[in-house]
């Protein structure tokens, strides 16, 4: 079944245009609230009319884990992987513990009974928000009962909620008509609220009064002859936004811009990401689970990176790393790299320069002053040119401030200072002097138009430089730091960057040094205290 590219080139570079919706399973009454355990590596979702809550465990299917369940809805994890459940039978959001305990968050609004919880999310702040239409208090998909409440609502637990107490209403009560699906912007500054009977969705700013300033997003989502509302609806790492509808999913630009549609043989009634890479859409379709391979992957929630990870069954504990070794001579087993894959906020380009730093040809490359060192042989194993041009790249689409920052040394190097053997090693190799082969940067990181080039007598990017000046008349405060070497130039200059009040963001594999060891001692010890360390793609998944 071919997928719709309504504006080609952006939808293909999130879904391809024949990858298979693939049948995990079917049977089911009405499917809904599709979620991942990131320790766990399974899928759980709701069986609503059935009320029962099953689990997809990739090479063993499906099986039921709890019946009943309060023909439970929309779920979700917080930050300590508790399930967080919107509960239809009893008008409830509901927290079950990992063993198990059940606990009412919240029931009631002014005293009166929920209409029937539906779809929810979680916060980075640990806020937990939810819609309220009437769904539940049905037959079939929940428990045919009175309306207490004259109202549809969005609602929000603020951090530090007490359970039991009442839940804050975000939206004017009378904007809905059927509040159903919501999902955070990447960033959190916006939410989407989708309304299942106007077939429409909303855009709001999210402020500490609640959501204000709504707007229509996107309307007309539906079609008389294909069936599929709004519901479901989830946000992409770039903010692309993927909403139930008729076929299957619609996709809509963070502009609001209809770029494409995936198709699948039954009505979706809710989706979510998951698989190891957080690639995989899983799509709950009426009596069928699906799951389709994307390009992209979901927007980072709480529970991607629980505060609190169980541990797999039978999974290895991480090792603790090791000692540095005392020298080059006596090489250990190297211990494993402490990372963080993916950032817990967006970077924000326009307060963001990248530096890349001494990507001279005599620090890393063959045939340089320092070769010997064993530089150009961690250098290609790190694969540092690729990584460091590839940032580039990105920053500039993004607009984010490009430093270059070289060790320029005068011929003859007739200031250069010999109180340290870096300066000695410096005068004797004949390195890094002014117009040479050896000063020059490495292929295919050459400054570009618009970048800027920062000339340096010193180890760390600031003492001798103009880099201070460049970042805070462009008001920047924030660093990606790569370059070489890991140990030396770079973590100085983390080190110096975070004193003065700048959040230095180090990807790992966009740095290199002598050899493993050293790069991995930094990386593990030094570097924890100043800077945030993580990856190529981490940073650039963080620019959205």
């Amino acid at each position: 079944m071919a997928h719709e590219a309504i504006s080609d080139g952006f939808f293909r570079d999130i879904v391809e245009e024949h990858a298979p919706v693939r049948q995990l399973g079917t049977g089911f009454t009405f499917t809904e609230g599709p979620l991942w355990h990131p320790v766990n590596g399974n899928l759980i979702f709701s069986d609503m009319p059935a009320d029962t809550r099953r689990q997809w465990t990739p090479g063993q299917g499906v099986a039921v884990i709890q019946k009943p369940t309060n023909k439970a809805n929309g779920m979700t994890y917080d930050a300590e992987l508790n399930l967080l459940v919107c509960e239809h039978s009893t008008s409830s959001v509901a927290r079950i513990a990992p063993d198990g305990t059940r606990t009412v968050l919240c029931s009631h609004y002014q005293g009166r009974e929920l209409n029937s919880p539906n779809d929810i999310v979680v916060g980075n702040d640990g806020a937990i928000w939810f819609t309220d239409p009437t769904y539940g208090r049905r037959e079939h998909f929940g428990v045919p009962r009175p309306l207490q409440l004259g109202f549809q609502g969005v609602y929000r637990l603020a951090p530090g909620h007490v359970p039991g107490d009442e839940p804050e209403l975000v939206v004017d009560r009378y904007l809905f008509s059927q509040p159903n699906g919501l999902t955070f912007s990447p960033c959190q500054r916006w939410m989407w609220v989708n309304d299942t009977e106007q077939a429409n969705i909303r855009l709001f700013d999210v402020t500490a009064k609640g959501l204000e300033n709504g707007r229509l997003f996107a309307g007309g989502i539906q079609d008389r002859l294909k069936p599929g509302l709004p519901d479901g609806m989830k946000a992409d790492k770039d903010g692309n936004i993927y909403v139930t509808a008729p076929g299957g999913v619609w996709v809509y630009s963070f502009h609001g811009e209809l770029i494409g549609k995936i198709n699948c043989p039954e009505m979706v009634a809710n989706l979510h990401w998951g698989g190891d890479d957080w690639s995989t859409l899983f799509l709950c379709a009426t009596s069928s689970l699906y799951s389709v391979q994307t390009l992209t992957r979901g927007r980072d929630e709480p529970f991607m990176y629980p505060r609190a990870t169980p541990r797999r069954a039978g999974a290895v504990p991480a090792p603790t790393p090791a000692p540095p070794p005392a020298s080059s001579s006596a090489r250990v087993a190297a211990p494993a790299l402490n990372l963080r894959p993916r950032l817990d906020a967006r970077i924000d380009p326009a307060r963001t320069a990248l530096i890349l730093q001494d990507l001279q040809n005599d620090v890393i490359i063959d045939g340089g002053a320092f070769a010997a060192s064993g530089a150009p042989d961690h250098a290609r194993a790190q694969n540092v040119v690729a990584n460091a041009a590839r940032l580039a790249e990105v920053a500039r689409r993004r607009g984010i401030m490009v430093l270059h920052v070289w060790m320029l040394i005068e011929p003859g190097a007739p200031y250069l200072a010999q109180h340290a053997e870096l300066m000695k090693g410096l005068k004797r190799e004949n390195a890094l002097v002014r117009g040479t082969w050896g000063a020059a940067p490495v292929d295919g990181l050459a400054p570009q138009a618009g970048d800027l080039v920062v000339e340096k007598m010193s180890m760390s990017a600031w003492e001798t430089s103009r880099l201070e000046a460049y970042l805070r008349h462009g008001g920047r405060d924030t660093i990606i730091n790569c370059g070489a070497w890991t140990n030396m130039s770079v973590e100085h200059t983390a080190r110096t960057g975070a004193d003065k009040g700048f959040h230095m963001i180090v990807p790992q594999d966009a740095c290199s040094t002598m050899n493993a060891d050293w790069h991995q001692a930094s990386i593990n010890y030094a570097m924890q205290n100043v800077a945030t360390v993580t990856t190529t793609q981490g940073v650039i998944d963080a620019l959205g």
